[in-house]
This record gives C-alpha cells, structure tokens and sequence, in this order.
C-alpha cells in the first residue's frame, strides 16, 4: 500500500526542500549562527534528550546567541542572562507570543488558555482572572489553611512510618499526591489523595496523573511532528492520535469538576464558584471551556513544578549533610522544638530560603521555560531576529554561568547570603510571560521542606551519594525517584505531629 503513495511522497519531499531551500537562502540576513542544517529536517536530527543540555553543548561552540532549524522554523536559543533580560524588558512585547503547538491545540483548548494563548486582551483577561481569583496575596492567605492541612498530612503519613525508627520511604509519590491535593481544593475543594478519598476520585486522579505525564513529554518544543508538517498527514509517529485521546480524558475530568459545582453538589469557596458566579453575570465570556482552561494550567503548572522541586532539594540536602545540619540548627534557633514551623515564619528562616533558591538555581523544574515566539522582526545582540522566530530562554545554562555564579554547579545556598543574587534567577521567567504562580510555589515549597527538616531526622539508605541524573520532559525531575530513610526527631512533641 505505501508504495502507491510513494511518487507523491517524492513529489512532496521534492516541494519542501525546494521552499526550504528558497526561504532560508533569500529573506534571512545576519541571523545568529548556528550548526549546519539538513534540508526538510533542519537541524532535529541532532537534537537529543535532554533538550537543555543539547543546547548547552551548542552554545559553547556557536555562542550564547545561536540558531537552529526545526523542520522549517527558525529557532534562537539565548544561553546568556544579559541577553535574556534584553530580550524580556527591551522587547518584551515583541516576544508576548507563543508558538502553536499540537500540545496546545488539544490540551490547550486550541491555545486559548493563558499559558498558550497569543498575546491580546483575550490573554490579559485570563491573567486577570487568575491573579485574583487564585493567585492574589488575598486568595493565597485564604488558602494557606488548605496548603497547611496538605503539608501536615504528608507529616504525619512519615511519622507514623518512622516512629519507632529509620524507615525508607520513597518521597516522590507523596511529594506529587500533597501538591495534587492542594491544587485541587483551591480549585474544586475537593481531595483526591487519601483514606477519606472515594474509590470512583482515586481512580480520576489516577487518570489524570498519567496526562500530567504524558504532556510533560508530549508537550512544549519536543515533538517532531510539531515542526514537519508533512507528517501529521500520515501521523507516523502516533503523536496527534495520543493527544486526542489525552484530550478527551482530560476535558471529560474538568467538566465533571465544573458540573459537581453548577448543580451544587459542592458548595465551597473555591475558584470554580468564583468563575461560575461570574459565569452568571457574563456567559459570554465566562464559558465552561474558559473555566476549564484555567484549571488545566493550575493543575499542570501547579503540581509537578513544586513536587519536582522538592524532590531536588531533599536529594541535595542528603548528598550534603553539612548544609542539612545547618538548616537545621536554623530552624531549632529561631522556631525551637516546642512548636512547628509555619508559612509566617518563613521570613526568619533566611537559610531555609536560600536552599530553596539554590535549588531553583541548579535544578529549574522548565529549563527552557516555555517557548516565546516573536509578533515581528527585532534586533538583539547585533542580529537580526525575524517574525514568527521561536525563542528558547536556555535558564539551566543561564543558572550555571562560571561568569555569574562562583562554582556554579555546586549546591551552596550560601551564595545567596549576598544581596541582590536572587535577581539572577530566571527560573519563572521574567516580563509579560513570567509564571504568575511564583509566590504559591515558594510558599509551597518553604513550608514543605521546613517541616521534612524540622521534623525528621535524614540519612541515605547507603554510604553512596544519591544520584542526580535528571529525566526527560519540559519539566525535568530526577530520573531515579527519591529514596531515604527518615526519622522522627525527639524531643519534638508528638502530638503537634499527630
């Protein structure tokens, strides 16, 4: 059968190398340079998982500003702060766009939601709306009972582990349920981890867990057949037909969530009630798929960032033992053992804070952030940048600059005992596109990590170090999951836990 499509094939092949051939040779001057390219493919050929590390390779030989071709798209890739800053203040607005993706086609709600949607009043409105709704000081000090009940639920599931002793536990599924959980009770208030869980919300969480991974792969600058067109009419790869299928499960779950409020099943302060209230005043605008785009970036945003980050941070804490002590010795000082830390104490735990930040540092849960993509030509760094360029913020490179950073990739939260280093951090990105869930992420993060230390002791199950070779994805946790064995500390009141 594929030989009678055979001719046509060639015939196709024949078209696009011509047209590539055409558009890279006549209308693009003075762009930065980059490694040779193959025709139809351009350059995919030589990109290899993971992405970040590819390009940090690449920049050492064609420099901090450097192109590629994916299929026939331009693609620059920035591996310097300077440049970064410059490309996010000077043309920030330039740079407000997102490329289209199939990621965003089917999960994204044919990229209308505010991760994916083109810069407009349509994508300041959602802003708007998740800044208040969710992400506003306001919102968040409202629901810092629900982030505290999360926390001290993963407290108590280790303590009642390790109570009599060291006991291993493998942090990574706790880490994911506790962010999951909290994510979903701002959202819908309601719980999908636990032993008050129902059956029939277990097995949804289940599901949808599985598309949070999925897309983690599926998603961003990662798929070929984003970028040879040519493709899709055959889907050799599979890659449109499992999107469609991730598609469905995932608008079949937040419709349920969205119905179980509207026919008040649940009546709960939540961000679902929020945007169905304003639903009544403007149908219009506030429709389901809206509503259901705003939670789909909450929840895929929200929950792996932060379990990804912790994960990084207690790996580094056991392969640095002095540096856990210290923390400790910290929180022992300023909190003692006589209450458990909380999120207001935070402020007055300057080194648990710059563990946090060393961790963004080395270990940024988006090293490439999320793609930008210009609205039209600019120049940058002497070159010149044409409209409908994909841009590629390189921040795991950026964060290991020998230029900004004294050895770069070691684990010192000391670092940022200086003033001003934390300015340095790109890891939410920076401008118009920045992560809008920045401060619901530190908080998470700070109140988590004070209280594993606060209240556990930590050790590594063997004398060796634990291994920190990372996993594939746009965000990009540890390819071997976490193991420890843990303590409950003493004298630290039991019932505070319990």
């Amino acid at each position: 059968m594929f030989t009678l499509y055979l001719p046509l094939i060639s015939f196709l092949f024949l078209i696009i190398t011509l047209k590539f051939f055409i558009h890279t040779t006549r209308t693009l001057k003075n762009i930065p340079p980059g490694p040779q390219c193959l025709p139809i493919i351009g350059n995919l050929h030589q990109l290899k998982q993971p992405l970040h590390r590819t390009f940090h390779t690449l920049s050492q030989k064609h420099g901090k500003l450097f192109s590629l071709w994916f299929g026939s798209r331009l693609v620059v890739v920035v591996s310097s702060l300077e440049i970064a800053q410059e490309c996010f203040t000077k043309n920030d607005m330039v740079l407000a766009n997102r490329p289209h993706f199939l990621s965003g086609k089917y999960i994204g709600y044919n990229n209308t939601t505010v991760s994916q949607s083109p810069y407009g009043d349509h994508w300041r409105n959602l802003r708007r709306i998740l800044s208040i709704e969710v992400l506003s000081s306001h919102r968040l000090n409202s629901f810092l009972e629900i982030r505290r009940d999360e926390i001290m639920r993963l407290i108590r599931k280790l303590a009642q582990m390790s109570y009599n002793g060291f006991s291993e536990v493998e942090l990574q599924p706790m880490f994911l349920e506790t962010t999951f959980n909290t994510i979903m009770r701002m959202v819908s208030g309601k719980r999908y981890y636990g032993d008050d869980c129902d059956v029939s919300d277990v097995e949804q969480a289940r599901v949808f867990r599985e598309i949070i991974k999925e897309f983690a792969i599926l998603g961003g600058a990662n798929n070929v057949g984003d970028f040879l067109g040519f493709l899709r009419w055959f889907d050799f790869d599979g890659l449109e037909n499992r999107l469609k299928k991730i598609s469905k499960k995932t608008d079949s779950f937040l419709q349920g969530l969205i119905d179980e409020h509207r026919i008040g099943k649940r009546n709960t302060n939540t961000m679902i009630d929020h945007l169905l209230t304003q639903q009544q005043s403007q149908p219009e605008y506030y429709t389901d798929q809206i509503i259901k785009g705003l939670i789909v970036v909450m929840l895929l945003a929200g929950s792996d960032s932060s379990s990804i980050t912790l994960e990084w941070a207690m790996s580094n804490l056991l392969n640095h033992p002095e540096i856990l002590k210290k923390a400790k010795n910290e929180l022992d000082t300023h909190i003692g053992q006589d209450r458990l830390v909380d999120e207001p104490d935070i402020l007055k735990l300057p080194y648990l804070q710059s563990i946090v930040n060393e961790t963004i540092r080395l270990h940024p849960a988006a090293p490439l952030l999320v793609p930008h993509f210009s609205s039209e030509k600019f120049t940058i760094d002497k070159y010149n940048i044409p409209q409908n360029t994909i841009l590629l913020a390189n921040v795991w490179v950026i964060h290991r600059d020998p230029n900004l950073w004294s050895d770069p990739t070691c684990f010192k939260p000391e670092r940022f005992e200086k003033e001003g280093e934390t300015n340095k951090l790109l890891t939410f990105g920076m401008g118009r596109r920045a992560c809008p869930g920045q401060n619901l992420a530190l908080r998470n993060v700070s109140l988590t990590l004070g209280l594993l230390i606060q209240c556990f002791e930590w050790k590594r199950i063997g004398e060796e170090t634990i291994d920190m070779t990372e996993a594939k994805g746009i965000t990009v946790g540890k390819k071997i999951p976490f193991k420890a064995m843990c303590k409950l500390r003493h004298p630290l009141r039991i019932k505070d836990v319990f």
